[in-house]
């Protein structure tokens, strides 16, 4: 990871890439560079325009037919000021130098009604300008420019193989896509152009028992920072997986239910980066830690008066944020307020030791500056404090998931990940899964029904007794994070490897709820 970090002195190391990252509608800079120096002109302590184009695809089958297309292309331009120490924020579908003079004096305008209305000034952490950057994420096809005729052809071949398994009665199976161009410039001198590309397959099927009874398993690849060549077989052995899916859910309908107690979990990265996500990522969201965030996902146990002394696991915890990982669904060069991408700490042998931060929250927490963390949806949204990739180390040299299930007398490996539960502090949690493996004396036992993990956040990751090589290191994650108001989504990854976390409080999901 660390090679593909920024450079903090200033130079963007950007990921090479057989397409330019240059936006569609080619941003003229003479009208960015009029824009800015209105807003200059107006008194402006500070002006970023961000002008970009997301085109988002969904592309569903139900038993190899044909059922959901939707193509959604959106295009536009917004410019955030502080004007009177306040924020000013305007946005436009339209692209032209009147458009960007009325776009000033609304912003502007915005800035002083909140200004008066507030009484505080707000600060923004220094941040240097950057000059021209150009970025990518990694990628070979542009998964939005694939015809639909193949996107289709490539699913119903993916849904006759799983329906044609014994036992196996239906099949879903699903594409999402999204290209996101993105134009930014600031009065630091930044003018970046950037393209993120990501990808998310997936296919879901089900099986019918005796009496009502059914079951449904999920393939495990994860949504990615990659083009369409990820679905042929570069990343994810989509081929292996399909095999196994039918016989795998099969046994799952037929497996005995699990008998609560206390059990070793050995957990694979597809279960356990939504553990990460819940208990680690949002609870290190500094907005939410000092409580002027709460939406979606609640506030957050990890507040500011316990960082450097937070115990939050083992030391075996190692967990980073990172927005330069390469496919990283969270990744980028320049984020939403033109702060450089970077990588840094957030739990340091099991204490708490950073934040994640925008530069408003930095400058008012007086931790210096920000990490990178803005993101807005879309050109009609103002960037607010976002997730980064945020990630568990894995041990170098360290076990691999078989070793670690050897080590296990009476224990579960948990694949996949499925429901969650979590508190408005983010720290009493419950989790379940797509597949649930008995171990006993270190040998897998069959598979196991209506499983659930239940823990306080410090409690599990202080359980943490062991954590996989780098070989079971995987980058899980999700398209769709929420959070503000009015609602934003974002797209976050996270890594880890597969770990070992001993003496969890396994419940029985089925007789909890009752069904």
């Amino acid at each position: 990871m660390d090679s593909a970090r920024a450079d903090l002195t200033g130079t963007i190391q950007c990921t090479p890439v057989a397409q330019s990252p240059r936006t569609p509608f080619e941003m003229p800079d003479a009208l960015a560079s009029h824009i800015l120096e209105s807003a200059r002109e107006a008194g402006c302590e500070h002006a970023e325009l961000r002008v970009e184009r997301i085109r988002s695809q969904a592309v569903a089958l139900r038993d190899g037919d044909l059922e959901t297309v939707a193509d959604d292309t959106e295009t536009g331009v917004g410019l955030r000021v502080i004007s009177d120490g306040a924020i000013g924020f305007a946005a436009s579908v339209a692209l032209d130098e009147r458009t960007g003079r009325r776009l000033v004096e609304e912003a502007v305008e915005i800035a002083r009604l909140a200004a008066r209305a507030s009484g505080q000034r707000v600060e923004l952490a220094f941040e240097p300008g950057h000059g021209e950057v150009e970025w990518s994420s990694s990628h070979r096809i542009d998964p939005t420019g694939v015809p639909l005729a193949r996107k289709v052809a490539l699913l119903a071949r993916w849904s006759r193989r799983v329906l044609d398994a014994p036992g196996v009665d239906h099949v879903t199976s699903s594409v999402l896509a999204v290209t996101e161009d993105k134009f930014l410039a600031d009065l630091a001198g930044t003018i970046a152009r950037q393209r993120r590309v990501r990808i998310h397959p997936q296919l879901e099927a089900v099986a019918l028992g005796a009496g009502g009874d059914f079951e449904t398993m999920r393939t495990l690849a994860p949504p990615a920072g990659r083009g369409w060549e990820y679905l042929e077989g570069e990343g994810w052995d989509f081929e292996a997986e399909l095999e196994r899916l039918g016989p795998l859910l099969v046994e799952k309908l037929g497996a005995p239910s699990v008998r609560p107690g206390r059990y070793d979990l050995v957990i694979a990265p597809t279960n356990l980066w939504l553990t990460i996500h819940e208990s680690i990522g949002h609870a290190t969201e500094l907005d939410r830690a000092l409580g002027y965030e709460a939406a979606y996902a609640g506030t957050s146990f990890a507040t500011f008066d316990k960082l450097g002394s937070l115990s939050y696991g083992s030391p075996l915890l190692q967990v980073t944020g990172d927005r330069t990982v390469e496919h990283g669904l969270a990744s980028v060069a320049i984020d939403d307020e033109g702060v450089e991408a970077q990588r840094f700490e957030l739990v340091r042998d099991g204490i708490l030791v950073g934040y994640q931060l925008d530069r408003a929250i930095a400058a008012r927490s007086g931790l210096g500056r920000s990490n990178g963390c803005a993101f807005a949806d879309s050109p009609m949204h103002i960037p607010i404090q976002r997730m980064a990739n945020v990630s568990l180390t894995p041990t170098p040299g360290g076990p691999s998931t078989d070793e670690l299930v050897a080590g296990v007398s009476h224990g579960i490996l948990v694949e996949g990940d499925k429901s969650w539960s979590i508190d408005m502090q983010r720290y009493n949690f419950q989790f379940t899964g797509q597949r649930f493996f008995a171990i006993e004396n270190g040998q897998l036992a069959g598979q196991l029904r209506d499983v659930a993990y239940q823990a306080t956040t410090t409690e599990f990751w202080g359980s943490l007794a062991a954590t996989g090589g780098e070989d079971t290191y995987l980058l899980g994650g999700a398209f769709n994070c929420g959070k503000g108001q009015p609602g934003q989504v974002a797209p976050v990854s996270h890594g880890c490897p597969s770990v070992l976390v001993t003496d969890v409080r396994i419940l029985n999901a089925k007789e909890e709820s009752g069904t």
